[in-house]
C-alpha cells in the first residue's frame, strides 16, 4: 500500500464515529490508542482494556448476546446481583477478557516492529491477521477466564466462589492495565 492510501485510510478511519457497544473509548487504553495513532506508521481500528461479562452461552455474536459487560473492577456484591437478576433457561458465561488492540500498519516492517514490542511486554497471542488490503496486527493479551456460571436459571457456583473469580477477575484486569501501561512507554 502506498504512503498516501494509508495515511488517507487513517484520516477516512480514525473520523468516524466510535461503533464499541459502550460508545466510547475504554478509558484505560485510550492514551496508548492516541500514541499509537499519532504515529506515522500506524492507526487503531479497534481496542479494549479488558472486560469483565455475563453473556449467553452461543457460537456466534448477536443482538442480546451480552448481559452485564464491565469495563473496570467488580465487586463480589455486583456480580451477585446481576446473576439473582437472570431470568434465562439458556446457559450463561461468566468472562474475564484481555485487552485487545486491531492497529493498521503502514507495511511489513513496521507491524513486525511492533508485534515484537508487544508481545516481549506480553501480549502474547499477538499477530498479523491480514496483509491483503491493509495490514492488521491484533495484539492480544493472555488475561482470560471463561465458566459457565447458571445453567437452568441455577447459579452453578456458591458466594465462595464467586468471592475468588472476583479476585481473580480483577487481578487479571489489573495486569492487562499494565502492559498496556508498558506498551506506550515503547510505542
Amino acid at each position: 500500500m502506498s504512503q498516501n492510501n494509508f495515511l488517507q485510510r487513517k484520516k477516512d478511519i480514525l473520523s468516524k464515529i466510535d461503533k464499541s457497544s459502550i460508545g466510547s473509548w475504554d478509558e484505560k487504553i485510550v492514551d496508548l490508542c492516541n500514541m499509537i495513532n499519532k504515529s506515522e506508521n500506524y492507526y487503531t481500528t479497534s481496542s479494549c482494556a479488558g472486560r469483565v461479562v455475563l453473556m449467553k452461552d452461543k457460537e456466534k455474536k448477536g443482538s442480546g448476546l451480552f448481559l452485564k459487560v464491565w469495563h473496570g473492577k467488580i465487586s463480589f456484591e455486583e456480580l451477585k446481583k446481576e446473576l439473582e437478576k437472570i431470568e434465562n433457561k439458556e446457559t450463561i458465561k461468566f468472562k474475564t477478557e484481555p485487552p485487545i488492540i486491531h492497529v493498521a500498519c503502514k507495511d511489513l516492517d513496521s507491524a513486525s516492529e511492533l508485534l515484537e514490542k508487544a508481545k516481549h511486554i506480553g501480549f502474547k497471542r499477538s499477530g498479523i491477521n491480514t496483509i491483503s488490503k491493509n495490514i492488521i496486527l491484533e495484539l492480544n493479551s493472555t488475561e482470560k477466564l471463561e465458566f459457565p456460571i447458571i445453567k437452568n436459571r441455577k447459579i452453578l457456583v456458591d458466594d465462595e466462589f464467586l468471592k475468588i473469580i472476583v479476585e481473580k477477575s480483577n487481578s487479571l484486569l489489573k495486569r492487562g492495565w499494565g502492559k498496556i501501561e508498558k506498551l506506550m512507554s515503547d510505542v
